[in-house]
């Protein structure tokens, strides 16, 4: 239900679509009169569109997240396993064509094929089913296998959690299947900004991890300005970034994370 609720909410909650929604809404104000209704939705709805593409709104939500976890340095000596969250790949159309194409998630799976070449005997667990409510598309898992061994790395190596759909299940699911040993080292691979609340759901699940971020989307020095960046970008950093913050906030909600910005530990 919690997957469910959470996907019918975001559709509705993402910048586009609610910018979309205000609009509709003093559209339908305007048909039956009500020019105030009208000229504050349209007001409203050219603010939205103004902060999330013409300003850097969306990196200064992101750069806390991205800031929250460093890698370590140096980097363990050894690591017995490496887990890879899902949302990097193109399930949709690696169903369609059979191949492995990337999305701007992509790092996530360059990143692991680099650190597989750096521990050879570390175990590489890719953790990612279906995230979508109605579009049919392929497990990140699967897309992955094909993936890792064209570059190079022995399908034996690799373990495939092809059935959870959000973070928490990427935990819950990935614990049950490796059941680490204590002393164990694991790294956790995912986006920097997804990382506070994939580590914390992993250390709620009772899987110690030692954090390896990737695919930043700032640099981590941006400041209030307008058009600093293409609006497409912008854009799309208040939507990761929002999407992100709220996750976070449902999360705690739910009892699933201790804090609504976990710290690290």
């Amino acid at each position: 239900m919690f997957f469910i609720l959470s996907k019918l909410f975001w559709a509705i909650a993402q910048p586009i679509n609610l910018i979309a929604v205000i609009l509709m809404v003093g559209v339908v104000a305007g048909w039956f009169g009500h020019r105030k209704v009208l000229r504050g939705a349209a007001t409203l709805a050219f603010l939205a569109l103004a902060l999330a593409a013409w300003t850097s709104l969306g990196a200064l939500m992101l750069g806390p997240l991205e800031g929250r976890y460093q890698r370590p340095s140096p980097p363990p000596a050894k690591v017995d396993g490496i887990v890879v969250l899902g949302g990097g790949l193109e399930g949709a159309i690696n169903l369609a064509r059979g191949g492995y194409e990337l999305n701007s998630g992509g790092d996530r799976f360059v990143e692991a094929a680099v650190l597989a070449r750096r521990y050879p005997e570390a175990r590489i667990v890719v953790s990612g089913g279906v995230g979508t409510l109605l579009l049919e598309g392929e497990s990140d898992a699967t897309s992955a296998q094909r993936l890792l061994t064209a570059l190079g790395v022995d399908p034996g190596r690799l373990i495939l959690e092809a059935k959870s759909r959000n973070t928490y299940e990427n935990a819950l699911f990935t614990s049950a299947l490796v059941k680490p040993k204590p002393g164990e080292t694991w790294l956790l691979v995912t986006s920097a900004f997804h990382m506070p609340r994939a580590k914390a759901l992993f250390d709620k699940a009772g899987f110690p991890t030692v954090p390896w971020p990737v695919d930043y989307r700032t640099s981590g020095r941006e400041a209030i300005s307008l058009f600093a960046d293409n609006s497409a970008d912008a854009l799309s950093n208040t939507t990761t970034a929002m999407r992100e913050w709220i996750g976070l906030v449902a999360y705690w909600l739910a009892g699933r994370i201790p804090s609504p910005f976990p710290s690290a530990l």
